[in-house]
C-alpha cells in the first residue's frame, strides 16, 4: 500500500510503503507537549518504508530520552516521526498523512499519564505502557 504525508507548510513530504496495521494514541506526557494535544496519534510502520522525499534540509530532530529521537518541520513545527531504538517500527505522525487509511486497529498507550481534563471514554483498547515495545 502506498501513503503518502507532509507537514503543515508543505516544505516536507514522504511515502510510506508498507500497510498500516495500526494506530496508537499516546497519552504520555512528552508526547501531549510535543503536539499540544491530549495525546498524538501515530502509525506504526518500518523504519526502512519512511521515504523523504522533499524538505531533507527543513528535517529537525529533537532526542527526547535516551532512546527516542523525534523528528519535526524546521518551518512550520509539525510533528513528523517518533523513533525508539527499541522498536522494531517507527511511528510517524498520522496527522501528518495526506492518503487516506483504510479502517485500521486503533488503541491507547501510557493511559496511567494522560491529561487529568481528558475524558477517555471510547472503547478502544487501553495500555498503561506500549505494548509494542
Amino acid at each position: 500500500m502506498h501513503t503518502s504525508g507532509s507537514c503543515l507548510c508543505g516544505a516536507i513530504k514522504y511515502d510510506l510503503d508498507a500497510q498500516i496495521q495500526k494506530i496508537g494514541h499516546c497519552h504520555c506526557s512528552m508526547c501531549r507537549k510535543a503536539h499540544g494535544a491530549a495525546f498524538a496519534s501515530f502509525v506504526n510502520v518500518p523504519a526502512e518504508a519512511f521515504r523523504l522525499l522533499e524538505g531533507e534540509d527543513s528535517l529537525g530532530a529533537y532526542h527526547s530520552s535516551e532512546q527516542v529521537t523525534r523528528t519535526f518541520c524546521k518551518q512550520c513545527g509539525s510533528s513528523l516521526q517518533f523513533i525508539d531504538r527499541r522498536a522494531k517500527h517507527i511511528g510517524v505522525a498520522a496527522g501528518t498523512l495526506d492518503s487516506a487509511l483504510p479502517r485500521t486497529e486503533q488503541y491507547h498507550l501510557y493511559v496511567d499519564s494522560k491529561a487529568d481534563w481528558y475524558n477517555l471514554d471510547d472503547r478502544l483498547p487501553k495500555h498503561n505502557g506500549d505494548p509494542d515495545l
